[in-house]
């Protein structure tokens, strides 16, 4: 016969464990010696040991008393049941926690999903915080502005995501944050918005025409302030003939010096 405390050591919980598994009726009472103390028998070990199984499992307290008194079938069936109440809890806690990193970033509170998961697909792409950071700040004001067109948009970027001239051009940019002036990269980064420029002229694509003039210029003073490389790809832009960033435009050659002069 054991008691109390000889129970808890043996099925490797503590006592005050022993005591509320009494209280919930988990674990029978048993009857007392002649001085009073609880003593305990075999049948008492193996129930709390398979008790303290089932709960170090995962298994509710509230579910444990059926599981300890079920056939095998009901058993199987009972366990399965509480696994997959526990894949679901462990799929909404991952969803929590990439909701609260998120909020750290600044992202979830004031733009749609759709942004979000766009700014998730760059960092797949690898891109430093930094320039997401960049690219989350301009969506903010995007999104804000016009509400109704940031879906669209959206989709659009993540197709241009396939072709493998824009994917190079955030490569590049990315790369590039910090270099001198004079990085050839910068260049290359220059030569790749250009053929884009080309192609989205050619196919009628107007740009951001339906973002007022100020947050065109909100948007890139901001891109200007963040990447110190900015001003360097829009003069070599300018020099070949285009104008602006957010909503770049095509500039008469006639109206711009050494228009020839490609950097």
């Amino acid at each position: 016969m054991l008691t109390i405390s000889q129970l808890a050591s043996y099925a490797g919980v503590t006592v005050r464990a022993v005591r509320h598994y009494h209280k919930i009726g988990l674990l029978p009472e048993p009857d007392r010696d002649h001085s009073g103390y609880r003593v305990y028998n075999a049948a008492a070990v193996v129930r709390l040991i398979r008790i303290h199984t089932l709960a170090a499992a995962g298994v509710p307290l509230a579910r444990v008393h059926e599981l300890l008194d079920a056939t095998p079938e009901e058993f199987a069936d009972g366990v399965q049941e509480i696994d997959k109440a526990l894949r679901a809890e462990v799929r909404r806690l991952q969803d929590t926690r990439r909701r609260l990193a998120r909020l750290v970033a600044g992202e979830q509170l004031a733009l749609p999903p759709s942004v979000v998961g766009y700014l998730d697909r760059l960092r797949d792409l690898g891109l430093q915080e930094r320039y997401i950071e960049m690219e989350r700040d301009a969506w903010i004001m995007v999104a804000a502005q016009v509400p109704h067109l940031v879906d669209e948009v959206i989709a659009l970027k993540h197709e241009g995501l396939r072709h493998p001239d824009m994917v190079k051009l955030y490569g590049l940019v990315n790369e590039a944050l910090d270099a001198p002036p004079d990085d050839p990269r910068i260049v290359e980064a220059a030569d790749i918005v250009e053929r884009l420029m080309i192609a989205a002229v050619e196919a009628g694509a107007t740009g951001a025409s339906d973002l007022d003039d100020k947050v065109v210029a909100l948007l890139d003073a901001a891109m200007l302030e963040a990447a110190p490389n900015a001003k360097r790809l829009l003069d070599i832009l300018e020099q070949r003939g285009w104008k602006g960033w957010t909503r770049i435009e095509k500039t008469p050659m006639d109206r711009l010096p050494d228009s020839d002069n490609r950097a």
